[in-house]
């Protein structure tokens, strides 16, 4: 098999970021690091499914979200094709990625999400922003690192304590669904959640081929 093929690279206020392809799949890496690839999406799209099954059901048909890291995309198409979202928001910081899905080869992902009246790109910081915004919404689905126990930009540590998931619990609707995706199960983080004063902890794993298993950390903020 044949080596990464490396497509962009750039530099910029957050250090590097790269684009490379591998075969038929692409990868994003920041800063040396491996974040994400297209080879498997099962656990993005269970970030947005297992968010909109944990809102209360009357407000399921409407509902909001705000996905933290558009990534390569799954998350953003997932919850694009269903209907039952009414306004869908993407908090990405890095301008090469939104560039890659707007004019690059994830476009063939994310093209037909982009064109979708009910979203919008927010081209910030996720941690600035929830610091910053008055924007409300019923679900925040996370994944702009590999997981609390294990970031890989310096800063997105403080999203994951205390004081960081009290911004998420104020940028949520009361009854509103916080999900964060981590490349691994963390019950230190859950019990941070409980701590935070949010309700209904769980986490669900999506097995991989090899390691341990993808998660996503679910948490209520109390109506």
């Amino acid at each position: 098999m044949s080596g990464p093929v490396t497509l962009d690279r750039r530099e910029g206020p957050y250090g590097e970021v790269v684009l490379r392809r591998r075969a038929e799949h692409y990868e994003i890496i920041a800063n040396g690091t491996f974040l994400m690839d297209t080879s498997d999406g099962r656990s993005e799209r269970l970030l947005i499914d297992a968010a909109r099954d944990a809102l209360p059901e009357e407000v399921r048909a409407g509902a909001s979200v705000l996905v933290g890291g558009l990534g390569v995309g799954f998350s953003l198409a997932h919850a694009a094709e269903d209907p039952l979202w009414g306004r869908i928001a993407v908090a990405e910081r890095e301008e090469a990625i939104i560039e890659w899905h707007r004019q690059g080869p994830l476009a063939a992902i994310s093209g037909r999400a982009l064109a979708d009246p009910r979203t919008v790109i927010l081209h910030t910081d996720l941690v600035e922003y929830l610091h910053t915004s008055t924007d409300t919404y019923d679900a925040l689905c996370l994944d702009i690192d590999n997981g609390p126990d294990w970031t890989v930009t310096e800063g997105n540590e403080s999203l994951y304590g205390a004081e960081g998931l009290a911004l998420c619990a104020a940028r949520l609707n009361p009854g509103g669904v916080l999900a964060v995706w981590s490349a691994r199960p963390s019950a230190d983080f859950e019990e941070t959640l409980r701590n935070a004063g949010f309700s209904g902890v769980r986490t669900e794993e999506i097995p991989v081929a090899r390691g341990v298993p993808d998660a996503v950390h679910l948490a209520v903020r109390p109506g």
